[in-house]
């Protein structure tokens, strides 16, 4: 092991900084899957794209028809493979590898998150891309959450997997999935039917929490549950000066909306969360503003606190809203995610799977996750059909926090986690 962990590090860093300089948000992401495509196809695992991976119409927050053509336009001028995007047509981003070794064992499914955010990254001396020069190099778009480790670390346990297919028994699919940003890529392969079959389910994070490099956590604490939510106030134009009375202003409808929703009360059941993202509206200081959108996500410890009540006070609010300032509205659930808990057999199991590497010095049992992920439908789906299912962390020191223009992480976090990965496979051996 390290041997092979030595050996793949340089491949890692080198993945990792190709997929940071390059980053395509949920549902855009044809380049890095078709690049993921190309590393994978050497290795004799099977892929499926497309439709193959995904149920067409359990996706959520998908771009205009417009932004999607435009972005397909992208990467045929970025030279990806023609076949690819063919399969891709549409907004089917996100790949599956499979690898069958011939021999009775498990099926052990990893999945791995590809997308980025829509950040502009930040162009200091303190900011290790841009020093190192593999920063973003598409303006207004950034990888400010460890993804593109993620996908390095997936290619890794891959190459893993084939160096030792003759001596590993079992299935193996590897699912690097699009959209986990908004809780909208997880769901249409669940419902593709990706791990119907599924006896072991492992996905993790880098950082979270900013520890040292060598410790992992060995499982997390309760996912919470998210709903995303698009919202459009729609009213009536009219000069401000001249007959404000003639207006209905979608602007002011919003605003009053966005105070109340973040005064919501909290519940005694557990905790619950609402941020109001984005707020646009008006298009001149002397116009009642005929149009407002915004985007909003509620969470809550259970499912049940999220959606029966974070979510409901959330809708009875911008009803009230739009009612007060005698408007319309159209509201748009664009993406979710459910609560889910990992199993604490998975504490000793991961001790016991780990305790002969030189390289993880400390095994943490536990800790927060302290936000929602959508892998936590592919944990339920799996521990409901009887599988087992975890999702680790891997420490790293942070520059910044999650989805901040500097956020960065210390690249030997990334063999550490595929050596964690590793080493739990062949506990399931």
């Amino acid at each position: 092991m390290e041997a092979f962990i030595k050996d793949i590090t340089p491949y890692l860093t080198k993945m990792r900084r190709m997929f940071h300089a390059y980053p395509e948000v949920a549902w855009t992401e044809y380049v890095t899957t078709a690049k993921i495509a190309e590393e994978i196809e050497k290795l004799d695992f099977e892929v499926e794209m497309g439709q193959a991976i995904l149920h067409p119409h359990t996706r959520m927050g998908l771009p205009t028809e417009d932004q999607i053509e435009k972005e397909e336009q992208r990467a045929m001028e970025a030279g990806i493979n023609k076949a690819y995007l063919y399969l891709m047509k549409g907004a089917f981003t996100g790949l599956k590898a499979y690898f069958d070794t011939g021999r009775k064992g498990k099926h052990i499914v990893l999945r791995f998150d590809i997308d980025a955010l829509p950040i502009n990254e930040a162009e200091d001396e303190a900011h290790f891309p841009f020093v190192h020069g593999f920063h973003s190099n598409r303006a207004g778009y950034m990888h400010a959450c460890g993804h593109d480790g993620h996908t390095a670390i997936g290619l890794g346990v891959a190459h893993f997997i084939h160096e030792n297919r003759h001596q590993l028994n079992g299935r193996f699919t590897l699912l690097f999935q699009p959209g986990e940003e908004g809780g909208r890529g997880a769901k249409p392969m669940v419902d593709k039917g990706l791990l119907d079959d599924a006896d072991v389910f492992l996905s993790g994070h880098i950082g979270i929490h900013s520890l040292n490099i060598g410790d992992i956590v060995a499982t997390t604490d309760q996912f919470l549950a998210s709903t995303k939510i698009n919202v459009e106030y729609f009213g009536k134009s009219a000069h401000a000066g001249l007959e404000p009375n003639e207006g209905r202003n979608a602007l002011l409808a919003a605003a009053a909306s966005s105070l109340h929703l973040n005064g919501i009360t909290r519940h005694a059941g557990g905790a619950t969360r609402i941020n109001i993202g984005t707020l646009e509206a008006g298009s001149g200081r002397n116009i009642i503003a005929d149009y407002a959108k915004m985007q909003l996500e509620t969470r809550g410890a259970s499912t049940e606190l999220n959606e029966e009540y974070m979510v409901l006070e959330a809708m009875r609010i911008i009803q009230a809203s739009a009612a007060l300032y005698d408007v319309t509205t159209n509201v748009e659930i664009v993406g979710q995610a459910p609560s889910a808990e990992c199993q604490e057999e998975w504490v000793d199991f991961i001790n016991e799977a780990v305790k002969a590497s030189t390289n993880i010095k400390n095994v943490i049992p536990k800790l927060p996750l302290g936000a929602s992920e959508d892998a936590a439908f592919m944990l339920e789906k799996v521990r409901n059909n009887g599988g087992a299912a975890n999702y680790m962390l891997f420490g790293t020191p942070l520059a910044a926090g999650h989805h901040h223009p500097c956020f960065d992480y210390d690249e030997e976090v990334l063999p550490i986690a595929v050596e964690s990965i590793c080493r739990v496979i062949l506990g399931w051996q």
